[in-house]
Order: C-alpha cells, then structure tokens, then sequence
C-alpha cells in the first residue's frame, strides 16, 4: 500500500468576496479550509458502492463486490476483511449488540458479523431482490435493507434476525436515515421522500421532492429535523423531517452520490462523482452558505465520515488501482 501526501487545496477568493455578510463569509471560510490529505493505493480496482466508519473501533468498511475490505482508519491499513458478500452494498453498525450487518444484493441476503472480531456469525435471507441501503435503528433495534428492484424494505430485529415486515414504498429506495421514531429514505425514481414509522413499519407519507431529479445521499440533522437529499440535477434540497415541506435548496456538483451531515461542525457534505466534494455550511435550520466544492478525484460518489477528526473518506479507481481519497479540515 502507497500513501501519497498532496498539498493543501486553497479557498477560490472570488467565491468568498462575494458572500453578502460576515456570517455567511466565516461559514464558507471555514468550510473552504477542507483538503485532500492522503491516498491510499488499495490494489487493483474492483466494484465498490457504499463505505461506513465504525468510529469505536476506528476502522472503515470499504464494500468491495463480493467482499468487504476493513481498514485502519488513521492508516489505511488492512485489518481484515469480510469475505461471502456477493454484490454487497451497504455496512450498518449495532453498537449496542457489537453486531455488524452486510446488504448482499446479489445473493438477497444480509451478513450478520462481530463487530470486535469480524467472524461471521450467520446469514439472513432477505425477501425483497437487491438490498441496498441498510440501517440499523438503535432506538427500537431494528433492522432495515432497502431492496431497490423489489422497491419495498425488509424490516428486521437485529438481535435475533427474526423478519417483521416487509413495507411497499412505490419506487427505487436510496440512503436512508432515522430519527429512532421514523425512518426516511429517498426514492430515487419517484423523486420524493417516504416516511416510515419505526414503531408500526407502516408508511406515513411520501413528500415530493419538486426540482429535485434522481435523489440518492440522505442526511439528517436531528436537532433542527431537517433532511438533506442530494439530487442528481446538482442540487441539495433541505427538507422538515417532521412535515415534509422543503425549507431551502443549494447548488452542489455534478454526479452526487452520498450525503453526511455533521452536527458538530454544522456542515452538510456531498460526494459527488464528478471529482469535488462539496461542503455546505449551515447558518440555522433554513439557511445554508453557498456550497464550497473540495477537488477530489473523478468518480468519487461515496463516502464515510469521521466525527472526531472530521476527515472524509473517498473512494474510486485510478488507472485501474483502488484508490481512497482522505480530505480533511
């Protein structure tokens, strides 16, 4: 594995000169400050789709096709893989089951792993064709895969793998996110959010996402309830979680894939495919400074987030080598 060190990206004055106050300005000045750190070379290049941070454990889940490659989150490093998981997509965490969860697309299937020592421990049929996003609800220790050819969800217990429910929601579901009251999830061909009651597994509502094209990224901010879609017409649209009506839109780049909102910092990020990643600082609940687009590398549409060093992972293919990119503030 080789770890190349690249210089700092440097904020485009222009963008910031033209903010109209000194809020908006500090936002987007602290957000411009994010750069690209590291790569890491992971090998030859294969498919991959979603990655996930297991922050207590400081490692990162990199889905790999039929495996899931586990990495040192400082370093890069191999620490293990998880092997079986034909057409993988997603990784979810149960922190208070030390239980980790794989969607298998191909196979219709969930890996269920130790967390502390990534042994298998049993494999889940999953009724719906192609899991793809999976969520893991703390609040009532459920389990969901959102299964995009079947366009329904499967609902779990995650302690026992005992099947609840399998919930309709009427197109291609996306990223999800909870609330511990109510999973969101994107519907990417319907352009419209479906809310889901995490008690009674049944549908609340489906709010349009008007101007909106093909949104995948999901991200929350629990506080302010408010749901961040990326879409696929360069756009972000900032949503109430509690009723579904949009609050504010911000342009972001090209090719979004993956959406983190982090409350610690109050910035929004979108992974976007066509090599920046654009960061998005908040100002309140409704208002959001103009997005500040971080050159990454081409095709890097998916992400995983750490909230203690703040850093931002990437990944993609470069002349046929997998490849992570590491940005940073």
């Amino acid at each position: 594995m080789k770890t190349v060190l690249t210089k700092p990206f440097l904020a485009v004055a222009t963008l910031l000169a033209c903010l109209p106050s000194a809020a908006p300005l500090a936002a987007a000045a602290e957000a411009a400050r994010y750069a690209v750190q590291q790569r890491w070379d992971l090998g030859p290049a294969t498919r991959w789709d979603y990655l996930a941070l297991d922050p207590q454990r400081e490692r990162l889940f990199v889905t790999r096709g039929d495996h899931v490659q586990v990495l040192d989150a400082g370093t890069g490093k191999p620490v293990g893989e998880i092997a079986g998981t034909a057409g993988v997509h997603g990784v979810a965490f149960a922190q208070d089951l030390k239980l980790g969860f794989t969607s298998n697309g191909r196979a219709n299937s969930v890996t269920v792993f130790d967390l502390d020592t990534l042994q298998v421990k049993r494999e889940l049929p999953v009724k719906g064709a192609n899991p793809d996003a999976i969520l893991y609800d703390p609040a009532t220790r459920k389990l969901y895969t959102f299964n995009g050819k079947s366009q329904d969800v499967s609902v779990f217990d995650a302690a026992s793998g005992k099947p609840l429910a399998t919930i309709a929601v009427g197109g291609k579901p996306e990223f999800a996110a909870t609330d511990g009251k109510r999973v969101y999830v994107n519907i990417e061909d319907r352009n419209e959010i479906v809310a889901i009651d995490a008690g009674t597994d049944r549908v609340l509502a489906h709010w349009p996402l008007a101007g909106c094209e093909e949104p995948s990224g999901l991200a929350l901010d629990t506080t302010h309830a408010r749901l961040f879609s990326v879409c696929g017409n360069r756009t972000m649209m900032v949503t109430d979680s509690a009723s579904g009506k949009v609050v504010a839109r911000v342009a972001i780049g090209d090719h979004p894939d993956a959406a983190y909102y982090d409350a610690g910092s109050a910035t929004v990020f979108s992974s976007n495919g066509a090599g920046t990643l654009s960061v998005v600082r908040q100002l309140d609940a409704d208002h959001y400074a103009p997005a500040v687009e971080v050159p990454t590398l081409k095709g890097a549409r998916t992400m995983a987030f750490d909230p203690a060093s703040r850093k931002v992972f990437l990944p993609t293919a470069v002349d046929k080598t997998f490849t992570m990119v590491v940005v940073g503030p």
